[in-house]
């Protein structure tokens, strides 16, 4: 059960990493497609925000509690952040693709683990 809740605290913070890398580039792209990545942008860090409660809301199912503080929360990350303001809108695509590589094994994983206990 440890294990389990240990998962999901990483997808949780994976999850979140991933939510604020789309948000900063929903804010920081520029460019002469302007209009069509920054809405693509705002999309894609809402859509992400909308998983994190229902991520957070298994631990409680699970008898165990959500991390209490940012600190905490990304004790458990393994997803990098940025470092520097990507540039090029190329760069900031390139770091999503990654991060949802990331955030999918950490769903994969929660799913291994559980798909076990349910045998």
């Amino acid at each position: 059960m440890k294990e389990l809740q240990t998962a999901i605290k990483v997808l949780a913070a994976n999850t979140t990493v991933m939510y604020y890398k789309a948000h900063q580039f929903h804010w920081n792209v520029e460019g002469a497609e302007f209009t069509q990545f920054h809405e693509f942008f705002g999309d894609l860090y809402e859509d992400i925000y909308g998983s994190i409660d229902p991520t957070m809301e298994l631990l409680r199912k699970l008898d165990e509690y959500a991390p209490v503080s940012i600190d905490e929360l990304y004790k458990y990350k393994t997803l990098a952040e940025e470092k520097t303001r990507a540039p090029k809108v190329s760069d900031m695509l390139e770091s999503l693709l990654a991060a949802n590589k990331e955030v999918l094994a950490s769903l994969n994983k929660v799913f291994d683990l559980t798909t076990a206990r349910s045998e």
